[in-house]
């Protein structure tokens, strides 16, 4: 027995000799190299490639099946002269035993200096999808060879559906070194190149943790873009569950080119990365973005992603400098009328979206010193379909506006100026200075509003309220917004607040279909200050009106900046302003003047207060090419009547009126004896001309000197007439009837 053993012992040694003398032998002695051409022929038949080898093959059998392919390169059977991928250098070994057990053990693998080139056609056809066909001819051979009894039955996976065991796989390390890819598509005219591919791995074992890195230089034609990138993480992954898990992803890098102006954008990337194939959903926990100065948080989960993937999660942007932001990526906001805006903005939503539509919900916005929530999305990115539903605490929308170019800088600055000199002359008081000059100066600006093409192709929905609206320096207390437009005709359905203890609404619509956008627009305005809507050239001074406006209005207008709206502006308006006062302007000083002028006296006392209070103004205005026509203007005030007639010209805020006054003179206990009203000036009507820009409000009014000698001529009329008149009552006395008495006065009017 113990022989027995010692020669089966000798046996086993000698079959192992056997064995390393027959791997010595063929690995010396054969030469694969000198077999390329049935390699070649073999790739073709079983494989469906072209394959070329232009360099050795090195090989070793046992205990290692190893390789090493120098300067080889396959190509699809359709175009075998354009090689799909090739290669420097191909190194593996495979354990020889573990084959009989379908398990693939594997040494390093090393990949050197590998070069995809993928193309598409202008049909759309990728090469990549003819990789492992045969030709046409060889798959109707194929279908016809008699015998076949494998012919139309579907394969077998040995991994699911068949009952062969799964190959196991089991490799040290894989190593890519100088890799590059290279796509173009003849169709869009896009190409992109990924050069510099480094690839590393520690031990792939299915089911446990591989350590990867990853980096690589990617650049993009059209726009010219390129991006630096460096991946690492920990990768598992279980191919009959078809889950793939990156643990622990760091993926940063630097992108520069056209889209970004010549900046360069900074970026990183971490967090877990799931992917499950078989579920069709992927999920990225911990998520943690960076982009320059901008930081995010958040969780996104994917399904459906062999159809429309479908993504939802949620994400919070830390407090960052938008202006900074975009400055740096190569995108800078217009300037604004307030510098300092967009300095602050911090975001926090839960998000929806899909490869045609985005949705932010539950939504809260930072800006600067405002806060919105609720609801922004884009459901179709092809129609820009926006949706906005936005509740805001406070916002001040004046700082937001462009700023103004040098331009209409230049055409205020000469409008004050102009002014400046009228209001100089304008002498509240006597009224004995010339009639101000009507202004020239153009009061708007040429920039351009809006900006029409983005207008045309909007699809917009939005819906705002505000606890405090400032806009055009009004402070709007919860002021509400609904707007919608698509086609290039926007509607404004409403916006309306409370303003100063009053209230105002305004509706309309805005056409960009045309090539000059037109505007209609209908507004109601309830007892608001309307000192609050007039602009004096300086903060510190008072506007030349006060009292509250009640306003409605239907206006038309064409163009794209104030200046043409103005010039096209035409429509209807009523306006009444109650509880009023024209500030710095003592008409009844001014009335006092003329009545002394009437009764050939000077005045013995001194200018009283110098404003003027009224009851009620009030009147119509037709407006036709920006020149708004008021022929009804009247004014109540104690002691006085106001009716006047004439234009507001809103080109360059000007006015030109004739305002008939009736008065009642020095009603006080003491009066001016110069300025009492003799019974025959009662009724009669005193005229003022006011001329000049419209901040000047009643300092521009003057009395009318040509006017007031056809009242002083009146008036001498009517003296000689009172004289016949108590001639006749002295002749006739009680001898004829009253009637007779008055038919006789009558004559004595014609």
């Amino acid at each position: 027995m113990k022989a027995f053993g010692k020669i089966l012992g000798l046996g086993l040694l000698g079959l192992l000799l056997i064995i390393v003398a027959l791997g010595f032998a063929l690995t010396h002695l054969f030469d694969p190299n000198d077999y390329k051409d049935e390699i070649r022929q073999l790739a073709r038949d079983k494989a469906h490639i072209e394959l070329t080898l232009n360099g050795d093959i090195g090989w070793s059998l046992f205990p290692w099946l190893g390789l090493e392919l120098h300067d080889a390169s396959i190509a699809t059977l359709n175009a075998p002269k354009a090689p799909f991928a090739d290669l420097q250098m191909l190194g593996l070994s495979v354990r020889v035993l573990p084959l009989l057990r379908k398990e693939v053990q594997m040494s390093d693998v090393r990949v050197e200096g590998l070069n995809l080139t993928l193309t598409r056609d202008a049909d759309g056809h990728g090469n990549w999808e003819d990789f492992g066909k045969p030709l046409p001819s060889d798959q109707t051979d194929a279908s016809t060879t008699p015998g076949d009894s494998n012919a139309g039955k579907p394969e077998t996976s040995g991994t699911e559906d068949g009952n062969e065991r799964p190959v196991k796989l089991d490799i040290d390390s894989l190593t890519v070194n100088n890799a590059r890819v290279q796509y173009s598509d003849a169709k869009s005219g896009q190409t992109l190149n990924a050069e510099s591919i480094q690839l590393s791995t520690g031990a792939v074992h299915q089911g446990a943790t591989i350590p990867l890195k990853a980096s690589g230089f990617v650049s993009i034609g059209q726009p010219n873009l390129k991006v630096r990138s460096e991946l690492a993480g920990d990768l598992r992954f279980d191919r009959q569950a078809k889950r793939y898990n990156l643990d622990d992803m760091r993926l940063s890098g630097e992108a520069s080119g056209e889209p970004l102006g010549g900046k360069t954008l900074t970026y990183a990337a971490q967090g877990q990365v799931m992917v499950d194939l078989a579920k069709n959903v992927a999920e990225w926990t911990g998520l943690k973005i960076s982009a320059n100065q901008l930081r995010a948080l958040g969780e996104l989960s994917a399904r459906d992603l062999h159809s429309t993937p479908q993504v939802s999660g949620g994400l919070s942007i830390a407090q960052f400098d938008l202006r900074t932001f975009l400055d740096g990526i190569g995108h800078p906001l217009p300037a604004t009328a307030d510098p300092a805006v967009f300095a602050k903005l911090e975001v926090v939503s839960r998000l929806q979206a899909s490869p045609s539509s985005l949705s932010l919900d539950d939504l809260t916005i930072k800006l600067d010193d405002s806060t919105f929530s609720g609801r922004v999305a884009v459901e179709d990115f092809a129609r820009q379909a926006l949706r906005l539903n936005l509740k805001a605490d406070t916002f001040d929308a004046d700082r937001y506006l462009p700023a103004k170019s040098d331009e209409a800088k230049g055409a205020k600055a000469a409008r004050q100026a102009e002014v400046k000199q009228e209001e100089d002359g304008a002498v509240a008081g006597a009224g004995t200075t010339p009639l101000p000059n009507a202004p020239s100066q153009v009061a708007w600006s040429n920039d351009k509003l809006l900006p029409v093409d983005r207008l045309r192709a909007l699809d917009i929905q939005a819906e705002l309220a505000f606890d405090a609206l400032t806009l055009d320096k009004l402070p709007i207390k919860q002021a509400q917004l609904q707007a919608q437009g698509q086609g290039g005709m926007l509607t404004l359905q409403t916006l309306r607040g409370a303003l100063y203890n009053g209230s105002f609404e305004a509706r309309g619509n805005l056409d960009v279909r045309p090539a000059v956008p037109q505007l209609g627009i209908n507004t109601k305005i309830t007892r608001v200050p309307v000192e609050h809507f007039i602009k004096t050239q300086s903060p510190d001074k008072a506007p030349p009106v006060k009292g509250l406006l009640t306003l409605s209005s239907d206006l038309t207008a064409t163009g794209n900046s104030q200046k043409a709206l103005i010039d096209t502006l035409n429509g209807t308006a009523n306006f009444t302003i109650n509880d009023g006062v024209l500030v710095n302007a003592n008409i009844e000083q001014q009335l006092c003047q003329a009545i002394a002028t009437l009764n050939r006296k000077q005045l013995s006392g001194e200018p009283r207060g110098k404003d003027t209070p009224f009851q009620e103004l009030h009147g119509s205005l037709v407006v036709r090419n920006g020149v708004a026509s008021n022929p009804d203007l009247k004014v109540r005030i104690p002691g006085l009547t106001l009716n006047g007639n004439g234009d507001l010209d809103l080109r360059v805020l000007g006015m030109d009126y004739r305002v008939g006054v009736i008065v009642e003179g020095d009603q006080r206990a003491m009066p001016d004896p110069a300025c009492q009203v003799n019974e025959r000036y009662v009724g009669v009507e005193l005229p003022l001309r006011c001329r000049g820009p419209l901040e000047l409000g009643a300092k521009a009014c003057r009395l009318d000197q040509d006017g007031l000698g056809q009242v002083a001529a009146k008036l001498a009329g009517n003296r000689i007439k009172d004289k016949l008149d108590e001639k006749l009552d002295e002749k006739l006395g009680d001898k004829v009837s009253p009637e007779l008495k008055d038919a006789l006065k009558g004559l004595f009017k014609r």
